[in-house]
């Protein structure tokens, strides 16, 4: 369900034009489980890779045939490493802003009126 999720986010922001697309104002990373989601793709596509080396390899009577057994034989350490490969980007930093452009309250002091319990 999430990972459905994920991808309709991302084909709703490929199609809007950038500037109408919503401003970020967290430089949050991704969840847990959207992250754990994209590791498990991540394997399960290099196991598929692996998969098909391993056919090509009984296919082919040729010396390529060598290639595609390296190739099995090396990228389940390579599935695990991209599997176990966790999001460690750094939180972007935001520019300092010039305080002279924000508006302030023009109204000092609080509002007459009285609160019902």
């Amino acid at each position: 369900m999430f990972v459905s999720c994920a991808a309709a986010y991302h084909d709703a922001m490929s199609a809007t034009p950038r500037r109408q697309r919503p401003t970020v104002i967290t430089s949050a990373r991704p969840g847990r489980t959207l992250d754990s989601a994209a590791r498990t793709r991540r394997y399960l596509i290099t196991m598929g890779v692996r998969i098909a080396c391993f056919i090509a390899a009984v296919a082919i009577d040729h010396p390529v045939r060598w290639v595609f057994l390296v190739g099995a034989a090396v990228l389940p350490a390579v599935a695990v490493l991209l599997a176990n490969a966790a999001d460690i980007r750094r939180p972007a930093v935001v520019p300092p802003t010039d305080q002279s452009v924000h508006r302030q309250l023009t109204m000092p002091g609080t509002v007459p009126g009285s609160v019902e319990p």
